[in-house]
């Protein structure tokens, strides 16, 4: 026998007792989950599962693994945790609870020939993402900010709504989450658009003559490379691209120039000067189909999540041992600070997984429980393409 087949008969064996001895922690913490159910216990018992931790460190030898023993008994309670609600049932009076299951009893199916709103004018990129997810025939209406979005949602001026949320390039576009956080309303969708950032102005312009570069905040940082090549050019930030492409087109001013989409540039009669000036050769954005209302359409895959955590040690690893402990892949995870309230956080979570899933209801009784202002964003069909 080699060195290396002893020592893995060695860990054979104290794998062997470890799973014997997992079984009858288990077995104890069902007991105690039958004792809490009798007496109307809570399940967390954040104290405990703390003085639990240390307890369990002050008898390692090797103080070398600390970290790893926190992790193997953060997991370890997790599971327990998710055995005893299983036999407690508790967290149903959660209003945040009570939330998620009503938006999702409540969630319906796709609208035929809807009324689509996007920010920005005729060319913008989300303009394309809306082409891109709805068809070719389907009818839009650019609006001027983000918010107006969202307001006119509200208002039932549109039924969907798509914005731009974040890029291979900058990443997250903050205004949106902070938008989703204020406004009631779901992700029904999501597509991707390839970014390719043109420099056009009106015909006869040189880049000799260009002065000033007009573009969405985003535009510019994309092609921030680009620009640093021409310090003495004055970039303007704008609302939208297209309406950057406009703004060249009605000034009459050949010292003027635009960073949008070659569409702009059909559109507003303008001519490229500079194709595909953006730093990332892979400049891509994300764009997310919003709605009043929940769907559960066909094929849908991703869940899009929100919750409130307090800037303390280890509130985080709480909440993401939830997803290790049910087997669920995290996609993507953002935060943002809340206003008005120092060191506290809103992290926008996503995971592959069906709101109508056995134990996703476990799921989100342990978030409600561990988290504040949860809310489920929506259930859609992955399309990152």
């Amino acid at each position: 026998m080699s060195k290396l087949d002893q020592l893995r008969g060695n860990i054979d064996e104290i794998d062997h007792q470890i799973v014997h001895l997992f079984e009858r922690r288990m077995a104890v913490t069902r007991a105690v989950g039958e004792y809490k159910r009798e007496i109307g216990m809570p399940v967390l018992d954040a104290t405990r599962e703390r003085e639990v931790i240390a307890q369990k460190l002050k008898l390692l030898t090797n103080r070398e693994l600390q970290a790893d023993v926190v992790l193997l008994y953060e997991a370890i309670m997790g599971i327990s945790r998710r055995q005893q609600r299983n036999l407690v049932s508790e967290g149903r009076e959660n209003t945040y609870f009570r939330k998620i299951e009503t938006d999702i009893a409540r969630a319906g199916k796709p609208i035929a020939n809807p009324r689509v709103i996007y920010q920005g004018e005729p060319g913008a990129y989300s303009e394309m993402a809306v082409i891109r997810f709805f068809g070719d025939s389907i009818k839009s209406k650019g609006l001027e900010q983000f918010e107006d979005v969202f307001l006119a949602l509200k208002n039932g001026e549109a039924d969907y709504g798509v914005l731009p949320i974040e890029n291979s390039s900058t990443g997250a576009i903050r205004q949106i989450y902070d938008l989703m956080t204020q406004h009631d309303c779901f992700v029904v969708g999501e597509t991707t658009v390839a970014i390719q950032h043109c420099l056009m102005a009106l015909p006869g312009a040189t880049l000799d003559t260009i002065r000033t570069v007009y573009s969405h905040e985003q535009g510019l940082f994309q092609c921030e490379r680009y620009l640093n090549e021409h310090p003495n050019w004055n970039c303007v930030p704008q609302a939208d691209t297209a309406g950057s492409a406009n703004i060249v087109a009605q000034s009459g001013d050949r010292s003027k120039a635009a960073i949008c989409s070659k569409r702009s540039a059909e559109l507003y009669g303008l001519e490229i000067l500079a194709e595909a000036i953006h730093s990332n050769s892979n400049n891509t954005t994300r764009f997310v189909v919003v709605s009043q209302k929940m769907e559960l359409r066909e094929g849908r895959d991703k869940i899009s999540t929100c919750f409130c955590l307090p800037h303390q040690s280890g509130s985080l690893h709480e909440i993401l041992t939830i997803f290790a402990v049910h087997g669920l892949n995290m996609v993507r995870l953002e935060s943002r600070p809340i206003q008005g309230s120092s060191w506290e956080y809103m992290f926008f979570l996503e995971f592959a997984g069906d709101v109508t899933a056995p134990g996703m209801e476990g799921v989100f009784l342990e978030l409600t429980q561990l988290a504040e202002q949860v809310r489920v964003l929506g259930n859609f069909p992955s399309n990152l393409s």
